[in-house]
């Protein structure tokens, strides 16, 4: 509403009628206009009322009035009484409909509501050529919020000489707008003057937000700010018209992702089908792979290698070539060696044996050259050497090759594979072995080289033999000899075989005949001939399981070479990959134990895993007792990978032998269905466990939780193990309430695709990123500080019963939030001991954190000083503390051992210790938690109860 408007009289309603009088009069552009004039100074008690239409609300909150007004200086009036006034009052009142009448709402406050008392910045008094210059003054009040549907105005005089020149009454709103790529409908401001409207976005056509969801704030002047979010163009839309319009990209244009980047001209050999396009279809003939960029142009196969040159040596081969003239396009090329061997018949040609060797390899090579060895002796060859890049297993013709025939030349033969002993006695061996795999022609003649075993190998003895056996004689009782032979044809010797150990027999021990002695006696007998057979393979076997465990032996040694870095304490157990062998199934037949699947008996499932069904059930080993255990099984169906990952865990658990780390009980493999079997855990999942017991633990009791999963990480770690997925989630629970470590599978998920939320795509694997290190995340560096980061989430997890880490927030939230130094909180109730503990396992810098032994120290600290566990400060750092230690000032409220018991919920065991004679601090300070545990266990056994929570968790396993 506007007053300067009217074009006839306002018609204001004024109280009394001599009060408020409504005059015309002028604006400064000579325009005429109504104004309402008082001047009663002379007469006292005034109270003069004038009040607007109904003015309608049209959803305003917040209205606004604008009065412009002249007032006389009381002093400039001649005789003027002591109530003269300079100001006047501005009222409203609130009404759904027009209902006002000459009586009603009542001129007095109530039911009006004043909005302030208006007084005059500058008042007219001054003469000017015989006139009065009169001062307008402008003021403006606002008042909400509001309800009603509109409502009146109302100005009050109460002794003053004035004129109200004009009044305009007015709400703001923040008009429609298009900002971060998104549209904003007109928003009324707020009912407050400082308050903020929140207004939703709506992304405009062909765009979509970017993270968060997109809005503006109102503020109460009707100006739009803090913006947040944004929208962008969709891939195959470009921004245009200063980003108010996202416009299809036209043919032959594209843009692969979403943003606000103009599209792009389709790169060579490629063209798009419709407008809008997010990427560029290829060519006939022409290819692209997952990984190539949709900027990059599409490529094609390459043209065969050129001039191959070959160059054999006896059974060895040198290939050389140069490169294709074109390469398709792209810089990936590499080559492919196809061995065929053709025989002198009509058979044609096949494919070489794995016999052939290729260096460095067959597939894949960088260089335009291979070395091959291994090759049978005069025999003819065909060798392709193919060239091929990233596009050439899309292309559906064979890759271009070049071919070179070749024939060898006669070789020596190659070396022999296998050695027995045959006999032996205090003064000679004798031994056979077989012949060459590949001989390369008629051998003449063995050479055997040997010498005691604590020799140099220069010192050597020789002894030639036609046959495939020899009598080694003058040899020194109880010693270990070191073998090899070799064979010889025209070409020369071949290769020493492997070394093979075998002992002569000591003085005095009991003489057998042996088999060279007994044989003539054998030949004439059939019956005897049988049972030389039998002896020939008990002899073989023998041989070859001591041959197999030497080679098993070296095996392990090499493999435990190459996982160990630095010094390790004498007798100490190091972890092995299993997937560093050759053969899986080697692996899971020397860590795991096979069973019978009659000692099985699977009585019902309790859960799905990732390759099948968990059950439980039990199992009746000969001669043991039957005890409960968890049965994973493998589903049907299943491939041979499938088989080799599910296998593995149970490689990896059965290297492990600790109370707080699950018990690999054995495999079934040679039945099916193929299973693991565990020991048990009644109380499942330690999260699940939590969350169905919220707040029934004591806070010593909870510290004994995490003192058992950090002394089975802490022997995890000596084992130079890496856990990369410990969680809550992963802790298994038992009926006494021990926590041990579980889920080995992790090294499985870093590559598959898992719909599992848990596990985020990180760096081209898939990562649990709540409880990740963040170095870990960001370089895949897994190590036992990557591990100790994880406990203090586990920490996190255990002191607020099972709740979600990071809460609702975001994966990638979650990891801004910890690059800006953001750390958890303290859950409710959290001792300040426990909370340093966590933010001392989450130091950016993973050399800063503690070890596994340094947190089983301090938490050992916590249990035997349960005072610790109610300070509400960062506990200093010092050394760790025993069980009793007088020295420290928190056992000075202590008065008696009972006291002790009752703070550390242990009071029902202040008979056994008093029976014990463990009945002062001296005599307490010196129990071992060996002890503990025992007193503990003999008390819950006797009285027929659950062992002690809290003892349980502070017992040091022997």
């Amino acid at each position: 509403m506007d007053s300067t408007t009217a074009t006839a009289e306002l018609g204001w309603t004024v109280y009394p009628t001599s009060g408020w009088e409504e005059v015309s009069g002028y604006d400064g552009n000579m325009n005429t206009i109504r104004t309402y004039q008082v001047c009663n100074v002379y007469d006292s008690s005034q109270n003069n009322w004038v009040r607007t239409k109904y003015i309608r609300r049209h959803g305003a909150l917040r209205v606004h009035v604008e009065m412009k007004f002249s007032v006389r200086d009381c002093g400039s009036i001649p005789n003027v009484p002591g109530s003269c006034k300079e100001t006047f009052n501005l009222y409203y009142y609130e009404s759904d409909a027009d209902s006002a009448t000459k009586t009603f709402p009542a001129w007095m406050e109530n039911p009006w509501v004043k909005v302030d008392t208006i007084a005059a910045d500058e008042s007219f008094s001054q003469v000017d050529l015989g006139g009065r210059v009169m001062k307008i003054n402008t003021e403006v009040r606002s008042f909400g919020p509001m309800s009603r549907q509109g409502f009146y105005l109302a100005f009050q005089d109460y002794g003053g000489c004035m004129s109200l020149i004009a009044v305009r009454v007015f709400y703001r709103k923040c008009p429609r707008v298009i900002q971060n790529g998104a549209v904003f409908q007109e928003t009324l401001s707020g009912a407050e003057s400082t308050s903020l409207e929140v207004a939703r976005g709506v992304c405009i056509a062909n765009s979509e937000e970017v993270d968060v969801p997109i809005k503006l704030y109102c503020n109460g002047d009707g100006e739009w700010m803090v913006p947040i979010g944004r929208c962008m163009c969709r891939a195959g839309h470009e921004p245009m018209e200063n980003g108010t319009v996202c416009r299809a990209c036209p043919l032959g244009f594209f843009k692969p992702v979403q943003g606000d980047s103009p599209c792009q001209l389709c790169p060579m050999n490629s063209r798009t089908t419709s407008e809008g396009a997010s990427s560029c279809v290829c060519h006939s003939g022409y290819y692209r792979t997952d990984a190539d960029p949709f900027q990059m142009p599409c490529t094609t196969v390459p043209s065969a290698p050129r001039n191959v040159i070959s160059s054999v040596n006896k059974t060895s081969l040198t290939l050389e070539w140069m490169q294709p003239r074109d390469l398709g396009g792209r810089e990936d090329l590499v080559y492919n060696i196809i061995c065929k061997s053709c025989s002198a018949g009509r058979g044609g040609c096949a494919r070489c044996g794995d016999n052939v060797r290729f260096s460095p390899r067959q597939l894949g090579l960088t260089e335009p050259r291979v070395q091959v060895s291994e090759l049978l002796a005069h025999t003819r060859y065909t060798f392709e050497v193919q060239a091929v890049n990233g596009v050439s297993d899309q292309s559906p013709y064979s890759p271009q090759y070049a071919a070179v025939n070749i024939t060898t030349n006669q070789a020596a033969p190659s070396a022999v594979s296998i050695m027995h002993q045959v006999s032996r006695s205090v003064d000679s061996i004798t031994l056979s072995w077989s012949q060459p795999d590949q001989p390369n022609g008629v051998v003449l003649d063995y050479e055997l080289q040997y010498y005691e075993k604590d020799q140099a190998e220069y010192n050597s003895s020789m002894v030639k033999s036609q046959t495939n056996t020899a009598v080694i004689q003058g040899l020194k009782s109880g010693t270990i000899y070191v073998f090899q032979v070799r064979a010889r044809t025209v070409a020369g010797f071949g290769r020493y075989s492997g070394k093979m150990y075998f002992q002569t027999m000591t003085e005095g021990a009991e003489y057998k005949t042996s088999l060279q002695e007994k044989l003539p006696l054998i030949v004439g007998s059939a019956a005897a001939g049988v049972v030389f057979l039998i002896a020939v393979v008990v002899i073989i076997i023998v041989c070859n399981r001591r041959r197999g465990s030497d080679r098993a032996e070296s095996e392990y040694t090499d493999k435990l070479q190459h996982y160990t870095s630095g010094h390790m304490a004498p007798g100490m157990k190091i972890y092995i990959d299993p997937f560093t062998y050759e053969d899986p199934n080697e692996a899971v037949r020397e860590f795991a134990k096979e069973i019978d699947i009659s000692c099985v008996k699977i009585e019902q499932v309790i859960g799905a895993g990732e390759f099948g069904e968990v059950c439980s059930g039990s199992l009746k080993l000969p001669g043991k007792r039957e005890m409960l255990v968890a049965i994973k099984t493998l589903k049907c169906g299943y491939t041979e990978k499938q088989r080799r990952d599910f296998l593995s865990e149970a490689s990896i658990m059965g290297q492990f032998e600790h109370p707080n780390v699950i018990r690999l009980e054995g495999v079934v493999t040679k039945t099916t269905p193929i299973m693991i079997v565990t020991e048990f855990m009644e109380n499942g999942s330690l999260d699940s466990f939590l969350r169905q017991n919220d707040g029934q633990f004591t806070a010593i009791q909870l510290v004994g939780l995490l003192r058992g999963i950090a002394a089975g990480m802490k022997y995890l770690s000596d084992m130079n193990y890496v856990h990369r997925d410990l969680a809550a989630r992963n802790i298994l629970v038992n009926s006494n309430l021990v926590c041990k470590v579980s889920d080995f599978g992790l090294s499985r998920f870093l590559e598959d695709d898992t719909s599992d939320p848990t596990y985020t795509s990180a760096l081209g694997g898939k990562i649990p990123i709540r409880w990740t290190a963040p170095e870990a995340i960001q370089y895949r560096k897994f190590t036992s500080s990557s591990d100790v980061w994880s406990y203090g989430i586990v920490m996190w997890e255990i002191m607020s019963y099972g709740e979600r880490p990071y809460w609702d927030m975001s994966n990638q939230d979650v990891i801004n939030a910890i690059e800006q130094d953001y750390r958890l909180p303290p859950p409710m109730d959290c001792p300040a001991s426990l909370h340093q503990l966590m933010l001392d396992c989450w130091q950016k810098e993973r050399n800063a954190r503690p070890k596994f032994s340094q947190i089983v120290s301090t938490l050992d600290k916590m249990i035997r000083n349960p005072n610790a566990l109610k300070a509400t400060t960062s506990p200093s750092s010092g050394p760790h503390l025993p069980l009793l230690d007088r020295s420290v000032p928190d056992f000075s409220s202590f008065s008696t051992v009972e006291e002790w018991l009752d703070a550390i919920k242990m009071g029902q065991y202040k008979e056994n210790f008093a029976s014990s004679e463990f009945s002062s601090f001296e005599a307490v300070s010196q129990m071992t938690m060996e002890y503990v545990f025992f007193l503990s266990y003999y008390h819950s056994n006797r009285h027929g109860l659950q062992i002690n929570h809290a003892l349980v968790r502070t017992a040091w396993y022997p």
